[in-house]
């Protein structure tokens, strides 16, 4: 391993040249297949527009004086976490295993990660390709988090904190479940996409630090409202038509799967998002865009893990109970008085859970052959299975995050003061407004 690191670090220096295509050899040369690399290219730069339309999403619900300092919040986690998975990322995601808990660094600087296939993860693409698919899923998701402490982190502290947990939590989770070895893996734990690694991970991690963090201030008689919806309504479209990247995709191949995939994305967010609705005009007497654009956003996270593994009425039952649990979980914040500024919590961490056990209920081999078939297909064992990896990820994640806050806190400290946060994270972290009115 330090030879392999040495090369990385003259190669990355300019020291020394590598014939990356000859290094990629893990494994047996497998045939790369021109669709399909062709179909990860798009999936991968889908997957991408998530994160931009993910700073839209956010940076509608806001105040108006803080939606540039959350909008740069997803747009520089691109930055920070795509290097972060160039240089030892990804290595410790999908590289050799580890006991069954973590990847090796015998990838740092993505040494052996070439253009030929590995047959361990895609057969038919470039490694590459796989590499940086997997790189826009790195990306979303620690700029999930940033929604339950909007509005009073520092932003030198949030970029601190998404290396850390990036390297420390998410790496290890996807190594679980997708790595080569990983054990969840190893159990057979159905995760298509990301219930547990993306949004389950994300979601408790969120609700730590907004417990941490504490509650917004804000000036007498200031409203807290979201300051331009149309702005979250452009974000969810976006998220949406993402999302069939990031579920279709994960196919890692164009074709039958990757169509199943699609349709059952589509079909769980439109249920979602017409429960919610129909929820909330029940309750309050009004349907509203939030809530619409809340619930097709419920509805992506919760088929996320189970997408392709089960049918189109599955997915629409899924969608359409989704909603009930996630709209649950967000009323009980007043109750228990945390302060998840955008219901991260109650919408990722909730949904991914639901779509987690919901996949070890509709799971079916008719679907994939490659799945398990779950509970109300005669095999219960699943829904234990499934259980397990919901509990280790609601475990590992809480812990760790906790411990990553803390060092931060007590050494540059997690929250701006309170002139700051008053004055705006726009005009105290960097110097500019969102909107500049002249009469």
């Amino acid at each position: 391993m330090r030879k392999s690191l040495a090369t990385a670090a003259l190669c990355a220096a300019g020291i020394v040249s590598l014939d990356l295509p000859a290094l990629a050899q893990a494994g047996s040369p497998s045939k790369i297949d021109t669709g399909d690399t062709a179909f990860m290219l798009i999936s991968a730069a889908l997957v991408m527009l998530m994160t931009p339309a993910l700073a839209l999403f956010y940076g509608g619900m806001v105040r108006s004086k803080n939606v540039l300092g959350t909008m740069m919040q997803s747009f520089m986690a691109v930055g920070v976490v795509t290097v972060i998975w160039v240089l030892w990322g990804y290595s410790l995601a999908f590289g050799p295993d580890f006991h069954g808990f973590i990847g090796s660094l015998s990838w740092f600087g993505l040494l052996h990660v070439g253009v030929n296939p590995n047959p361990d993860y895609a057969p038919t693409i470039p490694q590459q390709t796989y590499m940086v698919y997997q790189m826009m899923f790195a990306i979303i998701t620690p700029a999930l988090i940033s929604g339950a402490i909007a509005e009073r982190i520092k932003f030198s502290s949030f970029l601190i904190f998404i290396t850390l947990w990036v390297t420390m939590v998410y790496c290890p989770i996807a190594h679980w479940v997708w790595g080569h070895g990983g054990w969840l893996g190893h159990l057979h734990a159905l995760d298509f996409a990301g219930g547990t690694v993306v949004h389950i991970s994300s979601g408790i991690s969120a609700l730590v630090l907004a417990l941490m963090i504490g509650k917004r201030h804000r000036e007498q008689d200031e409203t807290m409202r979201p300051h331009n919806l149309t702005m979250t309504l452009i974000g969810t479209a976006l998220l949406w038509f993402g999302w069939f990247g990031f579920n279709g995709g994960s196919a890692l191949a164009s074709g039958a799967l990757a169509t199943s995939a699609f349709v059952a994305t589509h079909i769980a967010a439109a249920a979602a998002a017409l429960s919610w609705m129909f929820i909330e005009w029940k309750v309050y007497g009004k349907p509203t865009a939030l809530g619409a654009a809340s619930g097709a956003v419920a509805g992506l996270v919760a088929i996320t893990p189970a997408s392709g593994f089960v049918s189109p009425i599955s997915a629409l039952i899924i969608g359409a109970g989704v909603s009930f649990a996630c709209f649950f979980a967000v009323s009980l914040k007043p109750r228990f008085g945390y302060d998840d500024t955008l219901d991260v919590f109650g919408v990722h961490c909730v949904g991914g859970t639901f779509g987690a056990l919901a996949t070890g209920l509709f799971a079916s081999v008719a679907i994939n052959a490659a799945g398990q078939n779950g509970l109300f297909f005669g095999n219960p064992a699943q829904l234990g299975i499934q259980a397990i990896g919901v509990v280790a990820t609601l475990a590992y994640a809480s812990i760790m995050t906790f411990i990553l806050g803390k060092i931060i806190d007590r050494t540059i400290g997690l929250r701006v003061s309170l002139g700051e946060e008053l004055e705006g994270l726009d005009e105290s972290q960097h110097g500019e407004t969102g909107y500049v009115l002249e009469v």
